[in-house]
């Protein structure tokens, strides 16, 4: 049996989050530096909302394709704020064939096989894709272009961590095509809802929205807007990103149209995405310091049902006695509200009658992976038509009867998922504060709160900031209103607030 206790984490937050993911057995590190082994268990909930975040892409008449893994790197180069932005990350191929030394002792590089052209290993795709929307685009008629990918990409990251932060990830990006600048920025506002949707509806995660300011803008971006998630330590992390692109790429790559003037023009872009970092954001939102805890609307299974048994004859009794709660199961869903998409998440359920362990080692093994609800029933509950039902993130236990269970069942999932997004949304506010001077901003910024304070919109300021106290302009929030003021740095004038937070 496991240790079954976590380090706290208000002792250690670091330490506790790298043993979660071990214990709850969601990923581990592999080999190569910086990479990661995403587990069975993992890969269902990312599975989940991957598929939850797709069929709300294809409800907004998007589509999905795949591009290359490899990028010509004189490709990279069209875009200058995209190569200086990813060049410290790029993986490079260079050669195309192994060879064995002569003596046979190992392998080496075949010095004959060197590429004409070195390849990049895909940071994110807006060039080969630009490169491939070219031939695509000939008429307005081919507008919009809306268009997803699933994918990996690899980004060589010096420090890294589980899902937070590795050298590879999974992640969609989309990349839109527009006739108008008035579209595209729709676009991107639009998909940032579709992200906000996802997050607060199924992830139950409250985020900060909207601009980027311009140093922390994408490479390439005319604008970036942003949810930033506040986790438990009070630090930001960064959940997606959708970018208004302008005719950047356009230009880089000479994408034009025939208007209906047949006239050409620069086509309007846009690109967003959401990676494995979001299952980072996922643990670090709700855990606690038993074990992993997931918002039902994700969790790959919602109800474990364990037989109090001595013999077969006994299971076989259980068995009999829970095929009516069977059957209602099989009937149920968890309703979401969503704006995007109908969501009925079918409730998923598990008898778990294997003799070679005991009820109490079930009853931990399905702690640490947080199936939302446990059912244990023997004999005697048989006898008074009751189940004994414990929920996951309260740890009430009840008797229920047999007739009422499945009404019970359904509140409770519905319960924890609005008590899930009500704890997130109320840390968000209660650590959010406003700073009028730079000894106040220090203060709530060592003390890991969401800091609103004026600054004078310099990038040289940012970076001031940044290396006093390593906290960055997160985002300028949706609902930021003009207000004079003055930065607290400079003390230069100022017309709003802005979103300072240490982060991820």
């Amino acid at each position: 049996m496991w240790k079954k206790w976590l380090t706290k984490r208000s002792e250690d937050y670091s330490a506790w989050y790298n043993e979660l993911v071990e214990k709850a057995d969601l990923a581990q590190p592999s080999e190569v530096r910086g990479c990661m082994v995403i587990k069975p268990y993992g890969f269902a909930i990312w599975e989940n909302i991957k598929n939850n975040l797709d069929q709300m892409f294809k409800n907004t008449w998007h589509s999905n394709a795949y591009f290359p893994l490899l990028i010509p790197k004189s490709y990279l180069s069209k875009e200058a704020d995209h190569v200086e932005w990813f060049a410290k990350e790029c993986a490079v191929v260079t050669h195309h064939r192994l060879m064995n030394n002569p003596d046979g002792t190992w392998v080496v590089v075949d010095p004959t096989a060197k590429l004409e052209e070195e390849l990049i290993i895909r940071p994110t795709s807006e060039t080969v894709i630009w490169r491939t929307y070219k031939d695509r685009i000939q008429s307005h008629r081919d507008l919009p272009l809306l268009i997803n990918q699933w994918a990996n990409v690899v980004r060589w990251e010096m420090r890294t961590r589980v899902f937070l932060r590795t050298a590879e990830f999974l992640r969609q990006e989309w990349h839109t095509a527009h006739a108008t600048k008035e579209e595209a920025i729709d676009e991107s506002k639009q998909m940032l809802e579709v992200y906000d949707d996802l997050m607060q509806n199924f992830l139950a995660i409250y985020g900060v929205r909207w601009h980027k300011s311009e140093s922390e803008r994408f490479a390439g971006a005319d604008d970036t807007l942003t949810i930033e998630a506040m986790m438990q330590d009070g630090k930001a992390l960064q959940s997606c990103t959708s970018h208004f692109l302008g005719q950047n790429f356009a230009k880089a790559f000479d994408v034009t149209f025939k208007n209906k003037e047949n006239q050409d023009e620069l086509v309007w872009a846009t690109s967003w995405g959401m990676s494995t970092r979001i299952m980072g954001a996922l643990i670090m939102s709700h855990s606690d310091d038993e074990w992993l805890v997931l918002p039902p609307a994700i969790a790959p299974l919602h109800v474990v049902i364990v037989p109090i048994s001595k013999s077969e004859d006994d299971l076989n009794q259980i068995t009999e006695y829970l095929v009516p709660l069977f059957e209602e199961l099989e009937s149920m869903s968890l309703d979401i509200s969503s704006s995007f998409m109908d969501a009925n998440i079918p409730v998923t359920y598990k008898i778990d009658d294997d003799d070679h362990k005991s009820p109490w080692w079930k009853f931990a093994e399905y702690e640490v992976k947080w199936v939302p609800l446990r059912i244990a029933v023997g004999l005697r509950d048989m006898e008074s038509w009751v189940l004994e039902i414990t929920r996951r993130d309260t740890w009430i236990k009840e008797l229920i009867k047999m007739e009422d269970a499945w009404k019970h069942i359904s509140w409770i999932l519905s319960d924890m998922q609005t008590g899930l997004l009500e704890k997130s949304r109320s840390r968000t506010n209660e650590n959010t504060i406003s700073a009028n001077s730079r000894d106040e901003f220090i203060s709530w910024i060592d003390e890991s709160k969401f800091v609103l304070a004026h600054r004078d919109g310099t990038e040289e300021t940012e970076e001031l900031i940044k290396q006093e106290t390593k906290a960055t302009i997160r985002c300028i929030p949706l609902d930021s209103q003009l207000e004079q003021g003055k930065c607290i740095k400079t003390w230069n004038p100022s017309e709003r607030r802005v979103l300072f937070a240490k982060a991820y």
